[in-house]
């Protein structure tokens, strides 16, 4: 029996990178998994791999709205009736010196990245609590612990994601609602974003230079990373499973930090 049997869980940001790798280690353990996201054709792929029905379905939602929230947990509401995990995973990078970092580069960050958790937690949080033993992860970053030259205003949503979970745990730990909310913080990890990063945070398909972008990424996380590579979406996506299943049913307002020995040195 799988460490997520009989547990019911939405993760966001599911259409690729450690979304995807979230929602198909929850469902492999078990998990009927609502994945989400605005990306229609990643999200399809991800429900694929996971078999589909009933082990997986597909949201589309834009974690920047409050009406799309309070719709998608309706949903999982009306289709499962329980919910016994979020993880809050969506997230946008853009690098830009501080100089050059526009408004509104800015607020699409602060949007997704930490409006988006607020809603997201906001809106699940009752239904999580009718659970009897629930958790929230929010998918932070080692930029959300330290900061890096260039990401500043990345750095300010991934910061403000751990001191509001740290809040939030403790605040459901004083109502005694068994809701258990924690962040990860991965740190070089490959996935899109390292690609999307350096062009405004979006990512042409199409682009002949996409691989050769993402061979540049490798390196140079490789380089900065004292495991001398780097991480995998899998290698989130455990450490995502721990901190959902009972195995953490004493675990609320801690950082995970998987990130290769980054935030050790």
């Amino acid at each position: 029996m799988g460490r997520m049997a009989g547990k019911v869980a939405l993760v966001t940001g599911a259409a690729s990178g450690i979304g995807r790798a979230c929602a198909l280690v929850l469902a492999r353990e078990g998990a009927r998994v609502f994945a989400a996201d605005v990306d229609d054709d990643g999200l399809a792929g991800t429900c694929a791999l996971a078999g589909g029905e009933p082990a997986m379905a597909a949201i589309r939602l834009d974690v920047t709205s409050e009406a799309a929230w309070a719709e998608a947990v309706g949903e999982v509401e009306r289709r499962a009736g329980v919910l016994h995990a979020l993880v809050n995973n969506a997230g946008l990078c853009i690098a830009a010196p501080l100089l050059e970092t526009t408004t509104e580069v800015w607020r699409r960050q602060q949007a997704v990245n930490l409006d988006g958790v607020f809603f997201g937690t906001r809106a699940a949080l009752p239904l999580l609590a009718q659970a009897g033993g629930a958790a929230i992860v929010n998918v932070s970053s080692v930029a959300g612990l330290t900061g890096v030259p260039g990401l500043s205003a990345y750095c300010a949503t991934k910061g403000g994601v751990r001191l509001f979970t740290k809040a939030v745990a403790l605040e459901c730990a004083a109502a005694r609602i068994g809701v258990r909310v924690n962040s990860v913080h991965p740190g070089a990890i490959e996935t899109p974003i390292w690609a999307k990063m350096q062009s405004d945070g979006r990512l042409d398909p199409g682009s002949n230079s996409v691989e050769d972008l993402m061979a540049g990424t490798r390196e140079a996380a490789a380089h900065a990373t004292p495991l001398g590579f780097p991480g995998a979406p899998e290698d989130i996506a455990e450490g995502v499973l721990y901190l959902c299943s009972d195995s953490a049913r004493f675990v609320t307002g801690a950082e995970l930090v998987i990130d290769g020995g980054v935030f050790a040195a």
